[in-house]
């Protein structure tokens, strides 16, 4: 184990802890701290007070401090005898302090003891306690203090593990303790009549604190019923409604989402402008897929001599090619169909839709009103303010699919998911490719290794890639038009025929009546959601790319679920939102998969983490499928198999990382999928094979001396 000066210091710490509460235990000083001992020797200290009020004041002060800082059971006899010895007003300050300054120790002794040690082991889940903590620990705190059924002695030591500021857990303890400690000091000056400190409250008691505990959270609701009153001011809440869900878009998170509502029997409209299944149908996951598979075949063709055959003469047909792309586009509309949603009890209602109320939608001049609504209008490619680049006809991943000429030449601004997809599909139908990146590399969101391995890929088929290219302008020069960029200081012009414009999405929340409204945006521009999915509205909800944080169909159909059944069940019941396992895919080829942490964000986020790879090369079916490139990686935690991230480079890594998604999904570590039997030859035996050469690296060495012998001996 690694250690240091810290490290030797907190052990010294803890053994100075251990060894003065085990003094105290085999001497019975601790039963000095018992109610009959300070009933016999009342009348002995309070003519000792009396002669000595200073003295005895700061002795009790730091006796009681010490109590409660090593957590040794008598602080409630403590209180009392604060009561039956110096009176109520003395002993109520006395206590007070004297408790919220131990209790204080308490929690600074468990932060220096276990907070580090267990933030290396359990980074992330402290991360996401410390945030709610940031956020809401002054107020859980107060709330627990409020009730003394909670042992205090628990609150200092976990509160300790937190990142709760010390100067908000003193402020705190003081105000919250200061009525439990009241009435066991007054219980103190009635001194006779008490058997026990459990006599000290009786069940009526007990249920005002826990009256009193409640309280802030019917006053957080309060607050929460007051902001809705605020932000609903001056609009008429209909008395009746027509529909229970009102869903405002249907692409995929529009669809899911209706069609829940419809699933449950509740009365669901559903409103689009345009084209039903939005632009993963239309225009993104579909259309893209199909134009990668059919780029991904001419690629094949081109090395056929790889697998023993002669490559033919192929020539490419753009125009079929696109026209193929709309065919799958067509054969897959009738899921998220017109029809298809009216057939499930949905009211679709294609028209220009936009709020006019909380509770009104006016499609078209027509308005409904509904209990509920959902925002689900989905993001729009992001253009950025290039100059020039209006004159250009410019092409986005909306508009590409107008295309039935293949460019000679083409410029790709943006090399992140959607950039390098297409820019591989056209490269291999036969176009001059640039892909133009700002940032030093490739899909700058994965790892180095796996951007790198893509890149080298890439290029080999003839891409070129321009990174830390900066765009400046766009020009036109006697070959045409071309892209300015900056570069090294310095300016590099890049001609083409035809530019796209990947640069990421942009929600779409103009044109919709939210502004009008007063329905919140947040710094990205989206729509600012709980962690229910709810708006600034408490009846709007909002879900998808318009909502993000993440713009994957999946992770939108995913929030769909929370808003469809939130608003539903509002206000009767919720439910938070889950982001922690989230997956993510790259079509191209290879594929670029991941689920999880990559190195950096471990880094970024200081997780401690070890890296296990197995190459692709290595495997027996990639081999024979004459795809042997990519690899395997999984981070997890120094010496343990739980999962942090796993990233795939390879063929078929999109299906690959499922299994990884489903270890992380329910607590399965590596020994886990090591011990789960995988159909061979497959390329899923990567994943085995890579929790194999995580075990080896931790085959536990001594065990093994140990074998080595055994075996040798029962040879003779």
């Amino acid at each position: 184990m690694k250690t240091n000066g810290r490290s030797y210091g907190r052990w010294i710490a803890a053994g100075l802890v251990v060894a003065v509460v085990a003094v105290l235990w085999l001497t019975d000083a601790a039963d000095a701290l018992t109610l009959e001992r300070l009933k016999a020797q009342q009348a002995a200290l309070q003519a000792w007070t009396t002669a000595r009020p200073l003295q005895a004041s700061l002795l009790f002060g730091l006796l009681y401090v010490g109590v409660v800082a090593l957590s040794i059971p008598g602080a409630a006899v403590m209180t009392i005898a604060a009561g039956a010895i110096f009176g109520f007003i003395h002993g109520v300050v006395l206590a007070s302090f004297a408790s919220t300054i131990g209790a204080t120790l308490a929690f600074l002794v468990a932060r220096y003891l276990l907070r580090e040690p267990l933030r290396r082991r359990y980074r992330k889940r402290l991360e996401a306690i410390d945030e709610g903590i940031h956020r809401d620990g002054a107020f859980y705190l107060f709330m627990l203090r409020l009730v003394p059924l909670f042992p205090f002695f628990v609150i200092n030591l976990l509160a300790g593990l937190t990142a709760l500021r010390t100067r908000t857990y003193f402020w705190v303890s003081q105000v919250g303790m200061l009525p439990g400690t009241a009435v066991y000091v007054y219980a103190g000056t009635q001194l006779a009549r008490i058997e026990s400190p459990g006599d000290v409250f009786s069940p009526g008691l007990l249920a005002a604190f826990a009256l009193i505990g409640v309280l802030p959270l019917v006053s957080r609701w309060l607050a929460r019923w007051l902001q809705g009153r605020r932000v609903y001011r001056g609009w008429r809440r209909p008395r009746r409604f027509d529909y229970n869900l009102a869903v405002l878009g249907a692409g995929s998170a529009g669809l899911v989402t209706a069609y829940i509502g419809s699933a449950v029997k509740a009365r669901v409209a559903l409103i689009e402008r345009d084209r039903m299944g939005g632009d993963c149908l239309n225009t993104g996951c579909v259309p893209s897929k199909a134009l990668i598979r059919s780029a991904r075949l001419v690629a094949e063709i081109h090395t056929a001599e790889r697998y023993g055959l002669e490559p033919p003469d192929v020539e490419v047909d753009f125009a079929r090619v696109m026209e193929r792309v709309q065919d799958v586009v067509r054969r897959i509309e009738p899921h998220d169909s017109v029809e298809r949603y009216t057939g499930l009890g949905v009211d679709v209602l294609q028209g220009a839709g936009r709020l006019a109320s909380p509770w009104e939608v006016e499609v078209d001049g027509r308005r409904i009103t509904a209990r509920n609504i959902v925002i689900a209008t989905g993001a729009r490619p992001l253009v950025p303010e290039l100059p020039g680049l209006g004159q250009v006809g410019y092409l986005t991943s909306d508009t590409l699919w107008e295309l039935r000429e293949l460019p000679r030449r083409l410029v790709v601004l943006g090399g992140g998911p959607i950039g390098v997809e297409l820019a591989q599909c056209f490269a291999r139908f036969g176009s001059e490719v640039t892909v133009v990146e700002m940032a030093p590399r490739l899909l700058p969101r994965e790892d180095e290794d796996a951007a790198g391995l893509l890149e080298s890929c890439l290029r080999a088929e003839g891409l070129r890639v321009a990174a830390s290219h900066r765009a400046v302008r766009v020009e036109h020069g006697d070959g045409g038009p071309r892209l300015v960029c900056e570069h090294e200081g310095a300016e590099t012009a890049l001609p083409f025929d035809r530019l796209l414009v990947a640069l990421g999405r942009r929600p779409n929340t103009s044109g919709f009546g939210l502004g009008e409204l007063g329905v919140a945006l947040d710094e990205r521009g989206q729509v600012a959601v709980d962690a229910v999915m709810r708006s600034n509205f408490p009846n709007i909800y909002a879900c998808g790319d318009v909502a993000g944080p993440y713009q994957f169909t999946h992770v939108a159909s995913h929030q769909a679920w929370y808003a469809a059944v939130n608003s539903l069940l509002a206000p009767f019941w919720s439910f938070r939102a889950d982001y922690r396992v989230i997956p993510w895919a790259i079509f191209t080829d290879p594929e670029v998969a991941r689920v999880g942490l990559s190195e950096a964000e471990a880094r970024d986020r200081h997780i401690d983490y070890e890296v296990t790879r197995y190459d692709l090369g290595e495997l027996d079916r990639a081999i024979a499928d004459g795809s042997a490139r990519g690899f395997v990686k999984v981070l997890t935690p120094p010496g343990k198999d739980r999962i942090l991230g796993a990233t795939i480079v390879g063929p078929e890594a999109g299906n690959l990382v499922a299994e990884f998604v489903l270890a992380m999904k329910h607590g399965l570590g590596l020994n886990k999928l090591l011990g789960t039997i995988h159909v061979y030859p497959t390329l899923m035996e990567a994943n085995k094979y890579a929790a194999g050469a995580w075990k080896r690296a931790h085959a536990p060495a001594t065990a093994l001396r140990l074998a080595e012998r055994f075996f040798k001996w029962r040879r003779h």
